[in-house]
């Protein structure tokens, strides 16, 4: 079994795809049922691709296919990880997990967008917080007015 470690990634793949079709199997869809493709329909999707993709790449690894090495033209594989972006990202995910209740989408997510585009590198002050507040609402308004997932509006809930 040396060199088959990829092995590890198709029951990784298999456990995820059987944990996605177990959940869509016990989902309750009485609330959301509004034609003949419902909720379900994705969930199974995913995992019958999922365990697709497991078998698919079983074979392959063990028929004697490996994948190849990272390589790429811009990718210096020498330099280490840019943990500074990873650490930021990761808070403000964080804190829009944290604010999202009590502050409203339109507000948690304006901060989220602000803060990824300051994360990967834009530093303009007056376009980034002006496109990430534009976003948010209208992100709000197409999920909660036009789909009908209710997110939670804050204290702009009357405004909006």
């Amino acid at each position: 079994m040396r060199g088959r470690s990829e092995l590890g990634v198709c029951v990784l793949l298999l456990a995820v795809g059987v944990l996605v079709l177990t959940d869509a199997m016990t989902m309750d869809t009485s609330f959301a049922q509004r034609g003949p493709v419902g909720p379900k329909t994705v969930p199974y999707v995913v995992g019958a691709g999922l365990l697709a993709v497991a078998v698919l790449l079983a074979v392959d690894v063990l028929r004697g296919g490996r994948g190849e090495a990272e390589g790429g033209e811009d990718v210096d594989l020498d330099e280490p990880g840019d943990w500074r972006t990873v650490a930021l990202l990761a808070g403000i995910f964080l804190a829009n997990a944290a604010l999202i209740g009590p502050i409203g989408f339109p507000a948690s997510g304006a901060l989220l967008f602000w803060g990824s585009a300051y994360a990967l590198g834009s530093r303009n002050p007056g376009r980034d917080p002006l496109i990430a507040a534009v976003l948010s609402v209208f992100t709000f308004v197409v999920f909660n007015n036009l789909l009908g997932v209710p997110l939670p509006g804050g204290p702009l809930m009357e405004v909006l």
